[in-house]
């Protein structure tokens, strides 16, 4: 008997019809819990298409309030939206599209202290934010909560993206074991970015926490795949686990959480 309804039925129909997926994957997919930190331009098409596919619980973490700037790439918001906290704004248009899918908005800074009691009731970590300390930050508790997170960055016309498995393969420091000091690398505010690069790029994010969630296909676990949309080129970089990485090697220097900026 299908622990589905007819009306889940007809609405991931097209899920369903795929035979790695199945109504058994659908049901996974209604079972599972997902963490969102950020909704900004790569959160945006993440949630909505982890949203859109039927993943039971979704947090959505951020402190933030739209402004006309993000509206270029941040496709969960409107200029009606501009002035509303994005948590508020996000929760909102996901639940119109999927009321399946129950929502926890998370309205606050993500640091050191909260983190490890954020990400704890959640199955996999996407990693949207837009920084280098929000990141080490989600690589380091994640691999010390041993939960999986799934990263991308975003430059000018370039992506990346990899999936972080503790005990499985490298995390983000065995690729870049320290955040570049402060200035060295401009935000995207200064630099700009082709908002629909972290379009892409979000889009993947969620199919590699779809992918990782109901156990289809190969993960992007010890491999950085890097994205350049003015040639329209994916590469991929095998990258192997370091045995002397400072937070997942041999012997670990790195113990406890800090906030990196």
């Amino acid at each position: 008997m299908s622990h589905l309804t007819e009306q889940q039925i007809e609405r991931y129909q097209r899920n369903i019809i795929l035979p790695p997926i199945g109504e058994e994957g659908q049901w996974k997919l209604l079972q599972s819990k997902v963490l969102v930190i950020g909704t900004g331009g790569l959160g945006s098409p993440a949630a909505y298409y982890l949203a859109a596919m039927g993943v039971g619980t979704l947090g959505i973490a951020d402190n933030d309030i739209v402004s006309l700037s993000n509206l270029q790439r941040q496709i969960l918001h409107t200029t009606k939206d501009i002035g509303r906290p994005k948590t508020e704004s996000a929760a909102e248009k996901l639940a119109n599209l999927n009321p399946d899918v129950r929502i926890v908005p998370h309205r606050l800074r993500v640091n050191a202290k909260n983190i490890l009691e954020l990400i704890a009731p959640y199955d996999i970590v996407i990693d949207a934010t837009d920084n280098f300390p929000a990141r080490f930050l989600a690589n380091d508790a994640c691999v010390m909560a041993k939960k999986p997170l799934v990263h991308a960055g975003v430059f000018h016309f370039e992506g990346q993206i990899m999936t972080i498995v503790p005990g499985e393969g490298p995390c983000y420091r065995c690729v870049f074991p320290e955040p570049p000091p402060p200035g060295l690398i401009p935000t995207g505010a200064a630099a700009g970015i082709m908002g629909c690069v972290p379009g892409i790029m979000g889009a993947i994010q969620a199919t590699e926490a779809i992918k990782y969630l109901i156990g289809l296909g190969k993960p992007l676990i010890g491999t950085l795949l890097t994205f350049n949309i003015l040639e329209m080129n994916f590469r991929r970089v095998y990258v192997p686990k370091d045995k002397d990485c400072p937070l997942c090697g041999d012997r670990p220097s790195i113990t406890a959480l800090v906030d990196c900026g």
